[in-house]
């Protein structure tokens, strides 16, 4: 194992999903010295399977969970406000279902949730008749009536790979690939061993996600606060509506669920609640959830949908605090800090639960327990006005991005330059810079992908193969070919070994 004890880190964060991202950016960014540890590639489990929504909740207030909600729609705005690229707004139609909630009720729920949280720029709810609205067209004539409210959508492995960039610009190192072996206080400080490394830190944060009490469990510490494992699965298929609005449906036992347009040519489709008591490897939909969605499906949309139209499934397991309820989608989806007592010597923060919408202000309320006790993580907040990498322009500007980008790279088809765009924000335009034909951009890998872009993701964003590049940096795995991405896998080795 190769020692680095010779240098003492402030803060090492084990875990390299949202929450550890985002501590670790808030802290490089106070001035921390702040190594990141994660054992595969960033965003490898559940940050890269949620529904890709920031979003308040809304069905969290049939639980009373008001502050959560209140605290998830104040992030909301400001997440688009930092990460104008890769968030955007999106109006949810949820149709009336007769024998279900009350009209009245669900009217009050939107008006509840449209003032709670601050809202300025999204478009306040509204009531339609669907017979005469585009997105009544694709639902069954039994639905009449519905509302129209507003939440955002996120890229979210993206989310956390600019969260992990921005805090190596500010010193912070990430290591992904380094699976933590050990923990050990060795008097005021923490020795952690990671990928054959040794490296010394004046507090941890374990930010494990599902394998939080793991971590805990490997060096014998206590868990003052139990999970609760709950699956949530997904399905993609080809394009159920040709307009822009997201559905959000109620079904007979009292679940709902979102029907979203996905990479322009498909339809997204979850999500589940199921308990999970399996190992956290491999993490499937199983046929009986695939069947569940698709039944969902067929309650509202005309066009049938069956297991033999899902071009791909995802799942993630969220890990939820504990609050001993009945249904897994009853579960509680706030978060709880557990910081170790002082006279154990060296700080040890533990993170439980949370959810992607909340990640930055769980990073902040993170900052203020460890500031108390190291100094370099104290001061006031920054991230709620700093942009993410490629997030420094406003937030009703894509459009006018994407205009630019084009005029400058008019060689790129109309849907490269979007996903560009919308990946990279202004980045976008360092990463060509120079090229005047695509043959600039070194090998074209397929649907838009090209040596240039390509070796961005490996220098700068961590990707070692195709899976990182296709599934978690883009969506280009919807698209390309076991031939392209195979190619793209030989391409990458090659230049791991130059």
């Amino acid at each position: 194992m190769k020692d680095e004890t010779s240098i003492m880190f402030d803060l090492a964060v084990i875990g390299g999903g949202i929450n550890g991202a985002g501590i670790a950016r808030d802290a490089a960014g106070r001035g921390a010295k702040v190594i990141l540890f994660e054992a595969g590639d960033l965003a490898r489990g559940t940050s890269s399977a949620s529904t890709k929504l920031i979003h308040g909740g809304l069905r969290y207030l049939e639980h009373y969970e008001f502050a959560l909600v209140r605290e998830s729609l104040q992030e909301r705005e400001i997440l688009w406000g930092i990460a104008p690229h890769i968030i955007h707004p999106l109006r949810f139609v949820l149709p009336h279902v007769a024998g279900l909630r009350p009209r009245w009720l669900v009217r009050l729920g939107l008006l509840l949730y449209d003032h709670i949280g601050g809202r300025k720029h999204l478009a306040a709810t509204q009531s339609i008749a669907l017979a005469r609205h585009p997105a009544g067209a694709p639902l069954k004539p039994e639905f009449e009536r519905a509302f129209i409210y507003s939440d955002c959508w996120a890229d979210d492995a993206r989310l956390v790979v600019l969260n992990a960039r921005d805090a190596a610009d500010r010193g912070a190192e990430i290591r992904t690939h380094a699976r933590v072996t050990c923990i050990k206080r060795v008097e005021d400080h923490w020795r952690v061993d990671a990928g054959g490394r040794s490296v010394l830190a004046r507090a941890v944060v374990n930010a494990g996600g599902p394998g939080v009490l793991d971590v805990l469990a490997a060096v014998h510490i206590p868990a003052t606060h139990g999970l609760r494992l709950v699956r949530g699965s997904h399905i993609v298929v080809t394009r159920l509506f040709e307009h822009e609005w997201a559905y959000f449906f109620q079904l007979p036992d009292g679940r709902i669920f979102f029907a979203i347009p996905y990479e322009h040519d498909f339809t997204l489709i979850g999500t589940t609640d199921a308990d999970h008591t399996e190992g956290l490897d491999h993490i499937a939909a199983s046929e009986e959830e695939i069947a569940y969605l698709c039944e969902g499906a067929n309650r509202f949309f005309s066009k049938p949908v069956t297991p033999a139209d899902v071009v791909w499934t995802y799942s993630g397991v969220r890990p939820l605090v504990d609050d001993h309820s009945g249904k897994p989608e009853a579960a509680t989806r706030g978060y709880r800090l557990e910081l170790s007592d002082e006279d154990e010597g060296a700080p040890l923060l533990n993170v439980f639960g949370g959810k992607i919408t909340t990640y930055r202000h769980l990073a902040e309320e993170a900052m203020e327990l460890l500031g108390e006790r190291i100094e370099e993580m104290a001061g006031p907040g920054w991230t709620s006005t700093a942009a993410l990498p490629g997030g420094d322009f406003p937030v009703e500007g894509i459009d006018r991005l994407i205009q630019r980008f084009r005029a400058e790279f008019p060689f790129f088809d109309g849907r490269t330059a979007d996903r560009l765009c919308r990946a990279y924000g202004t980045i976008a335009f360092t990463i060509f810079a120079g090229a005047t034909a695509l043959a600039d951009c070194g090998v074209h890998f397929g649907h838009g992908l090209t040596q240039r872009e390509v070796d961005h993701l490996r220098r700068r964003e961590w990707a070692q193969s195709a899976q990182d590049i296709l599934w978690r940096r883009t969506k280009l795995g919807l698209r390309f070919s076991q031939q392209e991405a195979a190619a793209l896998d030989e391409y990458l080795k090659q230049m791991e070994e130059a």
